[in-house]
């Protein structure tokens, strides 16, 4: 009897996974789009905080101002790098967290979705495309509503705790642009890494 009630749970699993592929964008919309819940945002908060592309996008930022030792007031050291890691991610992490929250106010998705199998020039106009704007609740998309709320915001609010010499406005506003940049180099490797990923393990 239990055999029975596991292969049955196992072949409902099966079936699941089939009725529920993952979403994919196409010329006219999106494909087996499922709205994101509240498990989700939470989930999309901690992969992209300190999943791997948050923390690669970290170290790099940390490892370029310590190589030009900007701001200096943190020195070309370790403890300079450390400090830089340490503040890029606590304003990564203020950022997708309003991001996540504001945007359940009014169903706006934070994922990447992908246009596996469209053509290349289509799939770069929506790495750059879904920079700025985001999927609603019915799967259309409308302006990233949150995301101009939360880059810009967390950017400006980081000045808080940022050293004198990086804590203008005008500072302030370059992050913001190099905030935008980076959603659309995150969009990028969701984009196309899985592809690469096949490419070199030969499938």
């Amino acid at each position: 009897m239990r055999h029975g009630l596991a292969v049955l749970c196992l072949g409902a699993g099966l079936a699941m996974g089939q009725t529920n592929p993952e979403p994919v964008y196409t010329p006219t919309g999106i494909l087996n789009y499922r709205p994101i819940t509240g498990a989700g945002r939470g989930g999309w908060f901690v992969s992209s905080t300190i999943g791997l592309e948050g923390l690669a996008g970290g170290a790099i930022s940390a490892g370029w101002g310590t190589i030009f030792n900007q701001p200096k007031e943190y020195g070309p050291h370790y403890e300079g790098f450390g400090k830089r890691f340490g503040i890029r991610m606590s304003t990564a992490a203020v950022a997708n967290g309003v991001e996540a929250s504001f945007g359940a106010m009014w169903g706006e998705d934070p994922r990447y979705i992908r246009a596996a199998g469209q053509p290349f020039k289509r799939r770069l106009g929506q790495v750059i495309k879904m920079s700025f704007m985001a999927t609603n609740r019915e799967g259309k998309t409308i302006p990233a509503y949150a995301r101009f709320i939360a880059i810009p915001g967390s950017n400006f609010m980081s000045n808080t705790w940022r050293v004198d010499s990086e804590a203008k406005a005008s500072d302030a506003g370059v992050r913001t642009l190099l905030g935008f940049l980076g959603r659309m180099s995150g969009n990028a490797f969701t984009e196309f890494w899985p592809d690469l990923r096949k490419k070199m393990s030969g499938h």
